[in-house]
């Protein structure tokens, strides 16, 4: 492990890898563009490159496109990358009352402090990762993929719980679209061969916070406050010391998260997001989608672990933790590094310089977010008049880049203006984008559940121990939002669903 982290502190590979993650924060900090974007576009530019250059390069690009969703979330209110919502909530509040800068820092050293835990665990404790992971099959991802999408329709704490699971279910119904993934029979297609193929999940997300928010703010007579400048950006230690309990529970919930294979830095950061509201203090829970640093802790902690989670399966056995690791692992193909279970065997050595790239990769980031901070604050500070007429030809190309089709450029324009309709009736937003998400791994996995269970009985179903906790878990949290919509005083405002 020694040789390996000298090995990728050489000063070429150390070159690499900082090109890599400042590649990935510009990438990440643009509206509406993924990580998995970020990494199946840039993967051409290691093609060229030795095995450990591109290893160091694609795991930058890796490390700093998760964390550069933030900064165009909390500056101008759109999440860079889908992981960032929960970031945008709350960190855009910290903006609008001067604080951008410190939720930023916060941000920022909760990425760092997200990097480590996963790290570490992906290392120490690799079997029992390993072991719990593969007790996900069907039964379990599709009571996991449900479990976010409920989970997204109560976290956002000044709107009704029922209005959050309706903006799920239509994020579902949209994600339905197309042939289905086991029998290939069209699905609200209506006859349009366009539809045959799906609608994809990131011109929906371009058009739901890209487009929609171009459309709210640009009549606005007054803009929203994005700090000109920075005065301090590094958090002080106190505070980081404050949330560290929440920092670590999230970071250990990220990790075993990314390495249950298609879960995904989204799952983590909501699912963080909302057991972090869940165990906050009464004083802390009130600050929670008004601006609160604690749940910016959760959200960039879990996202950043989920990358060390992810790494497990990819390694392991092969199978991509999400479609970012996915890249990486067609990355590791391009050198003929075949991973799986034989990978120590065949590429002795390979697994440590692997963990000692992430590792610098890491340190490397939090340096790197510290020097574009000031940059991206000043970009982002143009008055909206100029900012937001150049953020919709980035949103038009990221929806066309997806699969170089105007299909979805008019798919991100009927998205944007059905998000701005959904703000003006105050229906939450990011529920409907995990719905698009999660929907195909939802439906996919029920039906191949119900096909293991035709011939069994429930008692069986009930012996599948995870299932039967996810099931549980399920119920408390409908149980907690119907308790929360009928608790709420009486107000002719909000009685309108």
């Amino acid at each position: 492990m020694l040789d390996s982290i000298l090995l990728a502190l050489s000063p070429y590979l150390l070159l690499v890898t900082t090109a890599g993650v400042c590649l990935g924060i510009i990438w990440g900090a643009l509206p509406g563009l993924s990580t998995t974007m970020a990494m199946g576009l840039l993967i051409g530019l290691s093609a060229g490159m030795g095995q450990n250059s591109a290893i160091c390069f694609m795991l930058g690009v890796y490390t700093g496109s998760v964390f550069g969703g933030a900064i165009s979330a909390v500056l101008i209110n759109i999440p860079g990358t889908p992981d960032a919502v929960p970031t945008m909530i709350e960190g855009h509040q910290l903006a609008q009352r001067g604080e951008g800068g410190q939720a930023l820092g916060m941000a920022i050293a909760s990425s760092f402090i997200g990097g480590w835990v996963g790290i570490i665990l992906l290392v120490a404790f690799i079997p029992l990762l390993l072991t719990f992971a593969l007790n996900f099959r069907s039964w379990e991802m599709f009571l996991l993929a449900l479990t976010g999408i409920l989970v997204a329709g109560t976290m956002s704490t000044g709107e009704m719980p029922l209005k959050g699971w309706i903006s799920g279910w239509l994020g579902m119904l949209v994600a339905f679209v197309g042939l289905d993934a086991i029998h290939a029979t069209p699905r609200f297609t209506f006859g349009t061969f366009a539809l045959f193929d799906g609608i994809s999940y990131v011109p929906v997300l371009i058009g739901l916070f890209g487009l929609a928010e171009i459309l709210r703010t640009l009549p606005s007579p007054s803009a929203p406050t994005i700090p000109s400048g920075v005065d301090r950006v590094v958090p002080p230690l106190r505070m980081i010391m404050k949330y560290f309990k929440s920092a670590v529970r999230s970071g250990v919930l990220g990790t075993v998260i990314g390495a249950i294979p298609g879960a995904g830095a989204n799952v983590a950061s909501f699912l963080s997001y909302d057991i972090g509201r869940r165990r906050a203090s009464p004083e802390e829970r009130a600050k929670w989608g008004k601006g609160s640093y604690e749940a910016i802790v959760c959200a960039e902690t879990a996202n950043n672990a989920n990358i060390g989670g992810s790494m497990l399966p990819t390694l392991a056995l092969g199978i991509p933790g999400n479609a970012a690791a996915a890249a990486l692992l067609a990355a590791l193909t391009l050198k003929n590094v075949v991973v799986g279970p034989t990978i120590e065997t065949d590429h002795p050595g390979l697994i440590y310089f692997i963990y000692a790239a992430l590792v610098v990769a890491n340190m490397i980031m939090y340096v790197a977010a510290l020097m574009l901070i000031r940059p991206c604050v000043r970009l982002f500070s143009l008055p909206r008049g100029i900012l937001m007429p150049l953020i919709l030809p980035v949103c038009i190309i990221g929806a066309y880049s997806v699969k170089l089709s105007i299909f979805d450029v008019w798919i991100m324009f009927a998205a944007g203006i059905f998000g701005w309709l959904m703000s003006r009736f105050k229906f939450p937003v990011a529920p409907m984008v995990l719905g698009v998400i999660l929907a195909p791994l939802a439906d996919e996995n029920l039906r191949r559940s119900l096909f293991i269970f035709e011939d069994k009985s429930w008692s069986y179903v009930a012996s599948q121990w995870i299932g039967t906790v996810l099931i549980i878990f399920i119920a408390l949290v409908i149980i907690d939002g119907i308790r929360r919509l009928f608790s709420k005083p009486s107000d002719p405002s909000k009685a309108a669903v």
